[in-house]
């Protein structure tokens, strides 16, 4: 099974956007903090572009956020990156003669969106500025620390 860091990899972005203002913004350095490679740095932002969230100009290395950190959500850049949207899957492939496996579809999905919406509605209240502030208090107790 295969996982997603899309939304990681996204907020991360934002995030590099925030800390470091009026440094190096390229995709080619903001990938070498995500350890990725710049295309996929460049779509998650094409996709955070679409759904407003940060603005970019062609041939300029300026990306910013179109609004304040603290009115972005961690919900906003769930929406905005190109992924599924579902938090947890129910295997298609099971045996339809069993009981089991004929009924545990139907009422998985039940839980399933039941839980995708509490994550959903908790994920509204984490804004790119508190996950900012986290981030620049670990920095800090880890430079205390050396």
């Amino acid at each position: 099974m295969k996982t997603s860091h899309r939304l990681s990899d996204a907020v991360h972005i934002l995030a590099y956007l925030v800390i470091n203002q009026g440094g190096d913004l390229s995709s080619t350095r903001i990938a070498s903090s995500i350890q990725t490679n710049p295309s996929s740095v460049r779509t998650l932002m094409s996709d955070m572009r679409k759904a407003g969230l940060i603005s970019t100009r062609s041939g300029a290395v300026e990306p910013q956020l179109t609004r304040s950190a603290a009115a972005i959500s961690l919900y906003d850049v769930f929406m905005a990156i190109t992924m599924d949207h579902s938090l947890l899957h129910v295997d298609p492939n099971t045996n339809m003669a069993c009981t089991v496996g004929a009924n545990i579809q139907a009422v998985l999905q039940r839980h399933y969106a039941e839980i995708n919406n509490v994550a959903e509605e908790k994920m509204k209240t984490i804004t790119l500025a508190s996950i900012v502030s986290a981030i620049e208090q670990e920095h800090a107790k880890k430079m205390s620390e050396h």
